[in-house]
């Protein structure tokens, strides 16, 4: 006999697995736990216009990087008779649309769907070396006053960001302030007055998220380098606490838009938040899945990925209720077509196809048939009993009654026969006992492989199987009374 505790090592060594890697798919391909489970998703479109003379024409729009909090689904570009492809640069990453002939105003789309998560996360590159600003007097000077003043009254990087953006938002504006605002705008002069006091800055352009919102433009905000991590500064109102719902689309030099060989070029940006089923957003390309089966091979693997629960049901119920069936796995069949043709049609049709084939089963006794020829006649009766019930419910309007047609031939008439042959030599009772319990074996089967959440674990975290297999192990080595047997044997426990 297999000893207790490598038997136990081995139940706990399939659970663990299973539950382990579906733990890990889940986190790591993002894989949705339950059925139904769904999430905001944005989808950001940049419309690029712009004239093309006559000749060669190229495209380079900027593109976000990654950004924590902001997971990105997918990105496309849709462009007619352009070639279009995805650069990754070392600091930013760019589309970039080419063609040979390009003449008149042309129109570029490019288009990016990303959801809102909290857990996701991306690396901050640090800045490089500070290069000091080249001020040109009474702009120098005027820079160093603003500079003097805030310097004091500040701690660190922020809050010297902060007290620059509130003397620069004072109101009215002082005499230096008002000067260099004749020359830059304000993230700029944000940014160069930060530079010069040796603080990491940078300007960034920033788009506002906002459901429903057509022909969006870009806005400047102003990014500090404080210990470890890039800080959003509004140069209008102060550090952005709240983020969720900007996008940072630039956060290197070169500028949003670039086109070689065009003029009068402009992008916008248009965006609509949807809600969308999480499993549709997995990216099973990347993921040992069987989603990445044909269509055709999937829908059939979503039956097939039941039947372990099924079987588990029938252990279940054959070795610690005692339910006795036609049949060993019989009743897993049965519930496999309960799935296809639902429970009550189902029963019912399962229910008239036996009983006829029983009467027709006793006249084909008389006959002394060989059994290979005796089972081929009942699989003949038995596709004459479904059509007639398929034409019959058809010409009725019970729809539901075509549904017949997914139980298996050969599994009827083997029930038939095997019912048949125990009719004969146990009497009806016994038929009665097993057909029964099969038929009630087979819809506890059904109403746990229906359930919405079995069926999703089943298909999508097959690994869970490894927890399946266990409990049948465990359950195949019960050898205590069964429930229906405790009244069976009570008077053992009276004495």
């Amino acid at each position: 006999m297999t000893q207790r505790a490598p038997f136990l090592f081995l139940i706990g060594l399939l659970i663990a697995a299973g539950i382990g890697t579906a733990t890990f798919r889940h986190q790591e391909f993002r894989i949705p736990l339950l059925p139904g489970e769904r999430q905001s998703v944005w989808e950001i479109e940049a419309r690029i216009r712009y004239d093309a003379p006559n000749g060669p024409s190229q495209v380079f729009l900027t593109l976000p990087p990654d950004q924590a909090g902001l997971r990105r689904v997918s990105e496309t570009g849709a462009s007619s008779g352009f070639g279009f492809e995805l650069e990754d640069l070392p600091a930013q990453r760019r589309a970039h649309w080419t063609k040979r002939d390009a003449s008149g105003e042309q129109t570029l789309f490019y288009k990016l769907r990303f959801v809102q998560d909290p857990d996701y996360t991306a690396d901050q590159l640090p800045p490089g070396r500070i290069s000091q600003p080249a001020w040109d007097e009474p702009y120098k000077t005027a820079a160093a006053q603003i500079l003097d003043s805030a310097m004091p009254i500040s701690a660190d990087e922020r809050t010297l960001a902060q007290q620059l953006i509130n003397n620069m938002n004072l109101v009215p504006a002082g005499q230096n302030v008002s000067l260099l605002r004749e020359r830059y705008s304000h993230p700029r002069l944000l940014e160069l007055l930060l530079l010069t006091a040796q603080v990491p800055a940078r300007t960034v352009d920033v788009l506002e998220l906002e459901d429903g919102r057509r022909r969006q433009s870009l806005r400047t905000f102003v990014q500090v380098w404080d210990t470890d991590r890039w800080y959003l500064f509004n140069p209008n109102a102060g550090p952005v606490a709240d983020n969720d719902n900007l996008l940072l689309w630039n956060t290197d030099t070169p500028a949003v838009l670039e086109v070689v060989g065009g003029s009068n070029s402009r992008v916008s940006f248009s965006m609509i938040s949807q809600s969308r089923s999480m499993l549709a957003l997995v990216d099973t390309g990347s993921s040992f899945s069987l989603d990445n089966l044909p269509i055709a091979e999937q829908g059939m693997f979503k039956l097939i990925m039941l039947l372990p629960v099924g079987a588990l049901v029938v252990v279940f119920m054959r070795l610690i209720v005692g339910v006795r069936t036609a049949g060993t796995f019989m009743p897993v069949l049965i519930a496999m077509a309960l799935l296809q043709t639902q429970l009550v049609p189902g029963v019912v049709s399962f229910v008239l196809v036996v009983a006829l084939g029983l009467m027709m089963r006793s006249y084909l006794s008389a006959l002394n048939l060989l059994l290979v020829a005796r089972i081929a006649v009942l699989v003949i009766l038995v596709i004459g009993i479904i059509s007639v019930i398929s034409i019959v419910s058809y010409r009725l309007g019970l729809i539901s009654g075509l549904t017949i047609m997914f139980f298996p031939m050969i599994i009827l008439a083997w029930t038939i026969e095997r019912m048949s042959i125990i009719w004969e030599e146990e009497g009806p009772k016994e038929v009665l006992i097993q057909g029964g319990g099969s038929l009630l074996v087979a819809i506890l089967a059904f109403l746990l492989m229906d359930l919405d959440i079995v069926s999703h674990l089943a298909f999508n975290f097959p690994e869970l199987h490894l927890c399946v297999l266990a409990l049948v192990l465990l359950l195949g080595r019960y050898t205590g009374y069964r429930v229906l047997e405790l009244k069976r044997f009570s008077s053992f426990t009276e004495q």
